[in-house]
């Protein structure tokens, strides 16, 4: 066991273990965005439909910070978009948790989004930035496991604290930000590469996403991993076939417990198994994988059904997104990391919109089978295209590697 873990996490920078305690103690108060709908209507008595549109104008503002985000971290530098990022945000949830007008609960979950999403791009560009190459597979690993375990205790005491005073959602999450940008301020260096470095990678660059938006490799890559990910958001219809099942929508609970369990459990033991493989080629495999829980749902008519196939398409998502962070920092030229993430995080907001969204539509318009089986024949869909990507993405890949080469002694030193 000793020797597992030291080959899990040893070797890791000390600066990468800062941002993973930042990482960790962030989601460990990430009250608000877990809690928002039922505050919302059970505190302040909004409509379901206007709680919707509230909670959709959070994923609204996070996409957009994230692109605002990810240009201030590639221009003015990691840390001012991290430490802006999480104090502003702190002063939002504050504001938000003692506002009472509907129109202005909405501008303030709008405000704390955009403010959430700036932060985010520059700290994973961090995390790049100060883990090798060979190490940020299982660094990437280690952060995802991180947020998990601060979501499975956040949902937890939230909804302790929604019933004891649910001021208390906002002003702690608050001192968390907080607390998170003191960590960041204090321990975490500023490692955006050096403008030598910068200049022999990226020659022409204006600071803007034109760069980004032009990479067709890229863009096709986040397209596929936002459909990805609209089929594991899309399980936010498994109440409803739970229902329609004749089972308890409570039932749900301890079915998608199994989701953050398993990766709470299981995701240390990722990086070992899928380290040694063409990273596209493991996506596709993840995303089958994916595609197969969700057919099975079809199926399912018993709880402990509704489990497996919870089981299976969450392996899939274990295998998924490691290999998918990782090929983000690889298809990502060190100068536009930042812009890259923002870009990249878009893919995800579009699933954890158009997951729920569509799936609703389909469900009601057709059945939740039909959604299932539809989920299925996307996935494969999505697999097909990650493995036509290989050879675009390898060429890609070496290209990026060979310009950054005569960089990277001066990069190092920058950062030392």
């Amino acid at each position: 066991m000793t020797r597992w873990w030291s080959q899990t996490a040893g070797g890791l920078p000390r600066v990468f273990w800062y941002l993973w305690s930042a990482t960790l103690i962030n989601r460990l108060g990430s009250f608000v965005a877990i809690y928002l709908g039922v505050y919302l209507v059970s505190v302040r008595g909004l409509s379901p439909a206007y709680a919707g549109i509230v909670i959709g104008l959070h994923g609204a503002g996070s996409a957009a910070g994230g692109v605002l985000g990810g240009i201030v971290a590639d221009r003015w530098g990691r840390r001012p978009a991290m430490l802006t990022g999480n104090v502003a945000a702190a002063a939002a949830a504050l504001a938000l948790g003692l506002s009472g007008h509907p129109a202005a609960i909405a501008a303030l979950t709008l405000l704390l989004g955009l403010c959430l999403g700036v932060a985010r791009p520059a700290f994973t560009a961090t995390v790049i930035d100060v883990v090798g190459e060979r190490d940020r597979l299982r660094a990437l690993t280690l952060n995802y496991w991180a947020i998990n375990i601060g979501f499975a205790v956040a949902a937890t005491v939230a909804g302790l604290l929604v019933r004891v005073e649910p001021l208390l959602l906002f002003a702690i999450n608050a001192a968390v930000l907080l607390g998170t940008a003191a960590l960041i301020g204090l321990t975490v260096p500023e490692s955006r590469p050096a403008p030598v470095a910068v200049a022999q990678v990226a020659r022409v660059d204006s600071g803007g996403l034109g760069t980004v938006l032009r990479d067709r490799v890229f863009l096709t890559f986040t397209a596929l991993t936002g459909l990805a990910w609209l089929c594991i958001e899309s399980s936010a219809m498994l109440p409803v076939a739970l229902q329609a099942d004749g089972l308890p929508a409570s039932a749900f609970g301890p079915v998608i417990a199994v989701n953050g369990l398993m990766i709470v459990l299981g995701q240390l033991f990722v990086p070992r198994l899928i380290g040694r493989f063409d990273r596209s080629r493991t996506v596709a495999v993840a995303v089958v994988v994916i595609g197969a829980g969700f057919a099975l749902t079809a199926l399912a008519d018993a709880v402990w059904f509704y489990a497996l196939t919870v089981a299976v398409w969450t392996l899939g998502e274990m295998l998924m997104t490691p290999s998918n962070s990782a090929l983000t920092a690889d298809l990502a030229p060190a100068a536009q990391r930042g812009r890259y993430q923002g870009v990249y995080s878009l893919g995800h907001a579009f699933a954890s919109f158009a997951g729920p969204t569509l799936g609703g539509l389909v469900a009601a318009r057709f059945s939740t089978d039909v959604l299932w089986l539809g989920l299925f024949g996307l996935a494969l869909l999505v697999a097909a295209g990650n493995l036509l990507a290989v050879r675009p993405r390898a060429r890609r890949i070496t290209a990026l590697r060979a310009a950054a080469a005569p960089a990277a002694p001066r990069e190092a030193a920058a950062l030392v």
